[in-house]
């Protein structure tokens, strides 16, 4: 994604371009006037016929002093998450208990920036409240949606998309087909002798994009006339001889059904099991989930790549390495295919189960040098994570796995700045009731995650509600891991309230009780961080020091960065108390590059306001009284 800068602001997330861009002149020029003069613009369309790809070629255009930014709403399933979505685009973090409208809101009163809602149709009413909403307190913002239907919110100006022109659809299968014509010896003309029956073939497609790319990924197996036969014989069936009767929501469907029939018996079973998947996924993921019955695992690289070179799946490549993605309205097809032939719940599992794997194994590798790692690749994951998720906490017999996957995701909600939805899937787990010992263990570790994030977004009494709970229900089930996590986040919570001899007594007996049970981990490092604040707000540097220097040492044999920049932290305190405001700088500098890594912004703004008292005492007051700005903004 580019993260261009002007001026030091970030200037937007447009994907690049990976192929050519065909035709579509006239339509460029359209929206372009349309966004010049309206505010809000919604470009609409049949499903495939460019809406996505047009909207990008517009808004890269664009250059709003704040940039423009993209927000994907395909795999948003739940109407609820499209503010959350939104948040999530504009790389925002909110520690607070504000909803996210909220944060958006503030965020945007005061910046001119383009907003990108790409993919509204089936969360429309959602988009509507929140465009109608931004738009009326946001002088600067400009809206362009992409969907098949209008948002309906006053003052919109609606783009209609038509199929391409002919022309430009013969050049759009030329393009996207040329290396394979190519190769399969039609020499540096691609069409050849066929260009006759290759302009027959795309306007029995209608010119739609989708289904034209669909064609071009068959060609060089078959010839534009083998296709064109095999299309015309599908179109007779369904229409009984009057091509035009079909309508063109229809002959992508058509077209789509076609190119599935052309596949073999196991790239069929592929497509349908892929459908599973909520937004990108990667090899390791479709091998697991989508392997068994007829497809073996070590089969499915090469009937995944037969997809990919068919164009029904995509390819990208992400901070999390490669991934692959299926358009919405070739998954509608799959899934219909998964539900036919009665599999739909066992790979449903199957993607259960791998998704709460990998939090296991995330939560595990957060305490090792893979940390930036698993924070990238939980964002890639995060619309899997979250349909995971909803399948857990809804699914009779299955809540404590939905308990359990809120709880191990602990390190993402806290440490990943993402408070806010962590807490609403907490909320919702810790509401179900789930029966025997893995139901018990994961509703309490579900529980003290919840007191901890309640105590990061300074929500006290909820806070201390949960925590409560939890040691309760720990110690009448003996449960000495949740005890030891419930009476640390307890401590934790005294620290934040000012009541430091409260928060060192819960501290030291927490960890003392980590120690008994063997317990290492970024929690009990954190517990030993902030046992060190206790200590140093209550005149005892020396202790802290020693604290933290023990914290730093285990980190830099584990590899772990997030809890050493709390440590560095306390650290840089002690070196400016003590007058050393060099050594404070030098450190609170590795502070703040591993807080923003990771988009902790408690670790960034506590980073901020003591470089402020650094650079007082280094003789610099305007800078320094910047700096404090900076922290009270962040606060």
């Amino acid at each position: 994604m580019r993260d261009l800068r002007r001026d030091g602001i970030p200037h937007g997330n447009l994907p690049l371009e990976l192929d050519a861009f065909v035709g579509r002149a006239p339509e460029l020029a359209e929206l372009a006037r349309a966004l010049d003069t309206g505010r809000l613009v919604t470009v609409t369309g049949t499903g495939g016929v460019g809406k996505s790809r047009l909207a990008a070629r517009v808004a890269a255009r664009r250059s709003p002093r704040h940039g423009v930014w993209r927000v994907e709403l395909a795999p948003v399933r739940d109407e609820e998450f499209v503010d959350y979505a939104v948040v999530e685009a504009l790389g925002l973090v909110d520690h607070t208990t504000r909803l996210p409208r909220e944060t958006l809101l503030a965020h945007l009163a005061e910046r001119e920036l383009l907003l990108v809602l790409d993919g509204v149709e089936h969360v429309v009413e959602a988009c509507a409240s929140l465009t109608a909403e931004l738009l009326g307190r946001a002088p600067g913002l400009r809206v362009l949606a992409v969907g098949r239907r209008p948002l309906d919110v006053p003052g919109e100006r609606v783009v209609p998309l038509a199929p391409l022109r002919p022309e430009e659809a013969v050049e759009l299968l030329a393009v996207r087909a040329g290396q394979r014509l190519v190769a399969a010896g039609y020499g540096d003309d691609a069409l050849g002798e066929d260009r006759e029956e290759v302009r027959e073939l795309c306007l029995r497609l209608d010119g739609i994009p989708l289904a034209i790319e669909l064609a071009a990924g068959r060609l060089g197996a078959l010839s534009p006339r083998q296709m064109l036969q095999r299309l015309d014989d599908r179109f007779r069936i369904l229409t009984g001889g009057d091509r035009t009767a079909l309508p063109r929501h229809r002959t992508l469907r058509t077209a789509i059904g076609w190119s599935h029939e052309l596949c073999t018996p196991a790239e069929r079973l592929l497509w349908a099991r892929l459908s599973v998947f909520t937004g990108s996924f990667d090899l390791e993921a479709a091998e697991y989930v989508c392997s068994g019955d007829g497809l073996p695992a070590d089969e499915v690289l090469d009937v995944l790549s037969a997809l990919l070179a068919q164009s029904v799946l995509t390819r990208e490549e992400t901070p999390a390495g490669v991934r692959y993605r299926m358009l919405d309205t070739v998954r509608a097809y799959g899934g219909d295919w998964l539900e036919a032939t009665g599999d739909a719940s066992r790979v449903r599992r199957r993607h259960r189960d791998w998704y709460v794997g990998l939090a296991t194994w995330c939560e595990l590798e957060w305490f090792s040098p893979r940390q930036r790692e698993v924070a990238a690749r939980v964002d890639a994951e995060l619309p899997n994570l979250r349909g995971a998720l909803e399948h857990s906490l809804t699914e009779p017999d299955e809540a404590h796995l939905g308990q359990y996957l809120a709880g191990a995701l602990w390190f993402h909600w806290v440490g990943c700045g993402r408070l806010s939805e962590g807490r609403r899937w907490l909320e919702q787990a810790v509401r179900l009731d789930a029966e025997g010992t893995a139901g018990e263990q994961s509703r309490l570790k579900a529980l003290w995650v919840l007191g901890y994030v309640a105590v990061l977004q300074g929500d006290t009494a909820h806070a201390l509600a949960a925590l409560q709970e939890c040691r309760r229900e720990a110690e009448r089930s003996a449960n000495a891991t949740a005890v030891a996590y419930a009476e640390h986040r307890t401590g934790c919570l005294a620290l934040v309230t000012d009541d430091m001899p409260r928060a060192e007594t819960l501290l030291r007996s927490a960890l003392h009780r980590y120690r008994e049970i063997g317990e290492l981990n970024s929690n009990v490092l954190m517990g030993q961080v902030e046992l060190a604040m206790a200590r140093a707000f209550q005149g005892d540097l020396p202790d802290a020091v020693r604290l933290c220097e023990d914290v730093r040492r285990v980190c830099e044999d584990h590899g772990e960065r997030w809890a050493r920049g709390y440590a560095l932290y306390v650290l840089a305190y002690a070196a400016w108390y003590d007058g050393e405001p060099v050594r404070a700088r030098e450190l609170l500098a590795d502070c703040l590059r591993g807080a923003h890594r990771f988009r902790d912004q408690l670790g960034s703004v506590l980073a901020v306001e003591l470089l402020a008292l650094v650079t007082v005492a280094e003789g610099d007051a305007a800078e320094a009284a910047v700096l404090q700005g900076g922290a009270a903004r962040m606060w």
